[in-house]
């Protein structure tokens, strides 16, 4: 029945209406799995023989030492990027099909992801180097299977807290306390990380400690998607009792107003937008990576952290227009619509939140005001030049957005396209460039100087090139709304 599913979903494949962007996706999706597949492969050879003849320790000690931590990073893509297939299993519900043979399919195809097997692949291969280099084959094979297993765990962890936002904040509290332990000395977590998976090796019997959690959680997760497999109930979105709100003071600036109150509403009411709003709030701290390492401080990329400071919203939002609004877009087409007013609506509301975070950001002078000053420039930028070319962007972004489900997927097929990737040169590249040109010969005031007078001009042109993007928009209207209609 299982190879039956995987042909009925590689037929699937081939007969949609976007063939040559899955193929592309997939191709895309397989150079980058070979990539990691290497680094992780290569990794499990340097973190071996690192260990063995320059530090002279035990090397299996050493990555259990560290092991924790992969487990608690793995926890967090799978939460951030895995998605439980149900879409693909709906169709099937309706037919002669025992339910928990649905149920144990969309388990196991949860490990097909290469989020679940990747990891494996350092541990394969660092456990034949291992073998090879004398070390005791079943202690070896007992740690394989026993960190493998309490890795794959985190497949149904996933599965029981994916809609369970309360959850995942305890969960995040919980790591950011660890983390905080082990950063001020207080716990000595790694000592404890490698003393319990480095038991798996001395004590092979503790390999039943993972059969026994994989089993377990391997049930109740089974019991907890059975009790909601339902068209009706557990694949459907939750429906909550309608309110009613309205920012009164907007509506005095006519159709913008009306559509900006529209925008904060869906912000505030949806899963979606509320990831997006998390989102933004953490590309705030992006800029401490800069002195995380020493690459980050160069000119270039002081700018690039400084557009995605005070940029993060304006990026996640808009450039996601009009896949936000996907789901009644053919209907809002068929209207008397105002396109520049709707758009315009989106650019103020970006612009909004881009000078907000300018003036947050005022933490980072606590570094150096060259920095801040940096930051400002980069958010004069965004307002006057990348808040349109976002907006632009988005003319060609044909994915749609289910607002009522958390999204988890990245890159996905209708938002990879040549048009969007172009537009970053005048998004990114352009004023990395500039500033480090700038800089270099004109020192820091000159490069802001030069940073804000670009951005100065696209905000003085800006009614010219809104003319632009709305021809754009209405020249992409009907394959938008073809997409937005086709839920394949």
């Amino acid at each position: 029945m299982f190879l039956k599913f995987l042909r009925l979903e590689i037929k699937s494949f081939f007969r949609g209406t976007s063939l040559g962007i899955n193929l592309t996706m997939k191709i895309l999706r397989f150079i980058g799995i070979l990539y990691f597949m290497g680094c992780l492969a290569g990794g499990a050879f340097v973190a071996f023989f690192y260990v063995q003849e320059e530090m002279h320790q035990n090397p299996v000690k050493i990555v259990s030492r560290f092991l924790l931590v992969a487990w608690a990073v793995d926890l967090i893509l799978k939460y951030i990027w895995q998605q439980m297939p149900t879409q693909n299993i709906k169709p099937f519900l309706t037919l002669n099909i025992p339910k928990k043979t649905l149920v144990n399919y969309m388990l196991i195809k949860t490990f097909i992801s290469a989020l679940s097997w990747l990891n494996s692949l350092f541990l394969i291969t660092f456990s034949v180097i291992a073998i090879f280099n004398g070390y005791d084959v079943l202690g070896i094979l007992a740690w394989f299977i026993g960190v493998s297993l309490l890795f794959y765990l985190n497949n149904f962890i996933n599965i029981l807290v994916n809609n369970k936002e309360n959850i995942a904040i305890v969960f995040a509290c919980i790591f950011g306390g660890v983390a905080a332990l082990v950063y001020f000395n207080i716990v000595p977590v790694f000592s404890y990380s490698e003393k319990f998976f480095f038991n798996f090796y001395e004590r092979p019997y503790f390999l039943v400690i993972s059969i026994l959690l994989f089993s377990a959680l391997w049930k109740v997760s089974f019991n907890y998607i059975y009790q909601v497999f339902y068209l009706d109930e557990g694949l459907e979105a939750k429906k909550e009792v309608g309110r009613t709100e309205n920012i009164a003071f907007l509506n005095k600036y006519g159709a913008i107003g009306t559509f900006i109150n529209n925008d904060i509403k869906m912000l505030r009411r949806n899963k979606v937008t509320k990831g997006v709003m998390l989102g933004s709030v953490m590309f705030l701290f992006y800029g401490l990576l800069m002195f995380s390492s020493p690459i980050y401080k160069t000119p270039a990329m002081m700018m690039a952290m400084g557009l995605f400071v005070t940029g993060g919203f304006q990026f996640m939002f808009g450039q996601r227009v009009p896949a936000f609004d996907s789901s009644y877009y053919p209907l809002m087409m068929t209207l008397n619509v105002p396109y520049k007013e709707y758009l315009k609506a989106k650019w103020w509301l970006m612009n909004i939140v881009t000078a907000f975070s300018m003036i947050l950001a005022v933490c980072y002078a606590y570094f150096g005001w060259d920095i801040y000053l940096t930051f400002i420039a980069a958010g004069l930028y965004n307002i006057g030049v990348n808040s349109q070319f976002t907006l632009w962007s988005g003319a060609f972004n044909k994915m749609q957005i289910d607002l009522n489900s958390k999204e988890k997927r990245f890159g996905q097929k209708n938002s990879l396209n040549l048009k969007s990737m172009l537009l970053l040169i005048p998004k990114m590249l352009l004023p990395m460039i500039v500033f480090a040109l700038m800089q270099r010969y004109f020192t820091i005031t000159g490069g802001v100087i030069s940073i804000g007078v670009l951005g100065l001009i696209g905000f003085i042109f800006r009614e010219k090139i809104f003319d632009i993007i709305v021809k754009h928009y209405k020249v992409e209207k009907y394959s938008t709304i073809d997409a937005f209609k086709n839920k394949d």
